[in-house]
C-alpha cells in the first residue's frame, strides 16, 4: 500500500469516526468513545457501555451513519481557547502538551470535537461506512468499522 493511498484512507477514516461517535451520542445517549484506533483498512472505537449491541441495533447505528455520509456535509476547523473548549467539550483525551487555541472538527451541524487529525473536506468523500463486527467485555463496547465506495 502506497504511503498516499494510506494518508488518504486515514483522512476519511478519521471523518467516519466523528460521524461514528456522533451518531453512538445520538442513539444511545453514551459518550464519545474512550479508545480508537484508526487504519486506513479498518479501525475500531471502544465505548463505555451498559451491554452487548444486537445485530440489529449495529445495522440501524451503520445506517443511520452512512446517511450522514451520504448528506453532503462540509467538514471544516476552527480554533477556540483552551478554556472555552472545556465548556463545550471532553478534553481528558488530548495530551496535556496540546496547543492553545485548541483545533475543534465540525462535520456539518452533526459533530464537533478537539482533534488533531487529517479530515475530508466534505462526508461526500468518505464512502460508506460497514461495520464488521461488535463485542462486548467488561462494560466495553467495541465497534470495528470499514469503508466502502459509496
Amino acid at each position: 500500500m502506497s504511503k498516499d493511498y494510506s494518508a488518504e484512507k486515514l483522512r476519511l477514516m478519521h471523518t467516519a469516526e466523528h460521524v461514528l461517535n456522533g451518531t453512538m451520542v445520538r442513539m444511545f445517549g453514551c459518550v464519545r468513545c474512550f479508545s480508537s484506533h484508526i487504519n486506513a483498512d479498518k479501525s475500531k472505537c471502544d465505548y463505555r457501555f451498559e451491554r452487548p449491541l444486537s445485530d440489529v441495533e449495529a445495522a440501524e447505528l451503520e445506517e443511520r451513519i452512512n446517511v450522514v455520509l451520504r448528506g453532503n456535509a462540509p467538514v471544516h476547523e476552527e480554533f477556540l481557547p483552551r478554556a472555552e473548549a472545556a465548556k463545550l467539550f471532553n478534553l481528558s483525551r488530548l495530551p496535556e502538551d496540546a496547543v492553545d487555541p485548541l483545533r475543534i472538527i465540525r462535520v456539518g451541524d452533526y459533530d464537533a470535537c478537539p482533534c488533531s487529525g487529517l479530515h475530508a473536506a466534505n462526508t461526500s468523500e468518505v464512502g460508506l461506512v460497514r461495520i464488521v463486527s461488535h463485542s462486548f467485555t467488561d462494560g466495553v463496547l467495541r465497534l470495528r468499522f470499514k469503508l466502502q465506495p459509496a
